[in-house]
């Protein structure tokens, strides 16, 4: 057996092979122009790597159009392996598979009160998984890792959900290592906003953008960051804790137990009760933006409230970081102007005027899909490449189910 010494042309063409699969695996499908410019390589590298790839099996390669030009578009051949997203919702728990070319397979939801318990929550996910796989003909050993939403903060180094009040039967527990377990696949675990600002950036209102922040509002409010393209997490995996800003220090206790947060005046367990004389105790998001839509003047009202205070604490976002771009996440983005307006109101206030300028603020182009796509983005940026090359499944071990 060769043994590839650092430095050697052999060692250089295979660091060269990885690039281009890289690029190509994080964004699903480039031309050859658009690979050389992300990798550095030249053209003509480019050109002969991708014909390796090709007739090695690893890409595919399609006709296309570039700024009114032939060109060819590159992505990963459909049989090199298989991804797995689940994402738990307050209210439901969604799964969809899709393969490395960035195609979702297969998409289901369900119903689910995932406060209830992990261990019955991760039991339905196990199911829906295998129903799926099964009904869909999927190859088993072809999965290469499963990604997994969960709406709470994640130690990403140990994959323990961390205290909280939103799920209170999943603190302390590792979700990441108990559905692995009962997959037999790597799993990859992060917060819901992060999976949502994930599947924006890739298949949604993010595309193209290398800093961004997505907004999640629901029964917490948080915000998934993206950084010169990378979703940024911070050392202990709370980055992004925008709903935990404090806007009156007078204001109602939070679950966090400060006073005046963000959360306390944006999140749907405390503006939903506000319309509780009007429209009843049963009273959802979804409805109330519908309402707002159809002219109800109390929900037009509460969303044009709630949109100001997001906007409070997107401009902090904007003064610290400076983003070029918020997407709006959730129900709420089916409010359109009704609250992006207000948003950038507070903005334009409360901003720095040159970071407010460069400033686009859109809804979400995923919906209720975001975070589930988002959880198969995730598996994509995480597995490695060198066993893709190798022709083997890029997992630690092929998934058996």
């Amino acid at each position: 057996m060769s043994v590839e010494t650092p430095g050697s042309q052999s060692s250089l063409h295979r660091a060269n092979l990885e690039r281009v699969v890289r690029a190509v695996r994080r964004a699903g499908a480039l031309t050859q122009a658009e690979i050389a410019r992300a990798t550095g390589l030249s053209a003509a590298t480019v050109s002969n790597i991708v014909r390796e790839l090709k007739d090695s099996g690893t890409v595919e390669v399609t006709p296309t159009s570039s700024g009114g030009r032939r060109a060819r578009s590159v992505s990963l051949s459909g049989d090199a392996g298989i991804v797995v997203g689940v994402d738990f919702g307050h209210t439901h728990l969604r799964v969809a598979v899709g393969n490395l070319a960035h195609q979702v397979l297969a998409e289901e939801a369900e119903p689910l009160d995932v406060d209830a318990s992990a261990a019955q929550g991760l039991e339905r996910a196990e199911r829906l998984v295998k129903s799926l796989i099964a009904r869909e003909s999927i190859d088993a050993g072809k999965i290469v890792g499963v990604g997994l939403g969960v709406p709470g903060p994640i130690d990403v180094g140990s994959g323990v959900l961390g205290s909280t009040a939103i799920l209170p039967g999943w603190a302390g527990t590792n979700p990441r290592d108990e559905l692995a377990a009962r997959l037999d696949v790597p799993v990859h675990v992060d917060n819901d906003a992060n999976l949502g600002a994930l599947g924006e950036l890739v298949w949604g209102a993010g595309r193209g953008v290398g800093d961004l922040a997505y907004i999640k509002v629901a029964s917490g409010v948080g915000a998934g960051l993206v950084i010169n393209g990378q979703i940024y997490r911070g050392p202990g995996g709370t980055a992004g804790e925008i709903g935990h800003i404090t806007l009156d220090e007078s204001g109602p206790v939070c679950r966090c137990g400060n006073r005046g947060c963000l959360e306390t005046f944006t999140a749907h367990r405390y503006v939903l009760p506000l319309l509780h004389s009007a429209h009843g105790p049963d009273l959802t998001a979804p409805r109330m933006v519908r309402l707002a839509r159809d002219g109800d003047a109390g929900c037009r009202r509460v969303i044009a409230d709630v949109g100001r205070h997001i906007g409070s604490g997107v401009a902090s976002l904007c003064n610290l970081l400076n983003p070029s771009r918020v997407v709006l996440g959730g129900d709420l983005a089916d409010a359109g102007e009704l609250v992006l307006g207000p948003i950038r109101e507070s903005v334009g206030r409360y901003a720095i005027p040159s970071a407010a300028r460069q400033l686009e603020i859109v809804p979400g182009a995923l919906g209720g899909r975001a975070e589930v796509l988002g959880a198969l983005a995730l598996v994509l940026s995480e597995m490695g490449d060198s066993t893709l090359l190798d022709g083997t499944p890029p997992g630690d071990t092929p998934g058996t189910l």
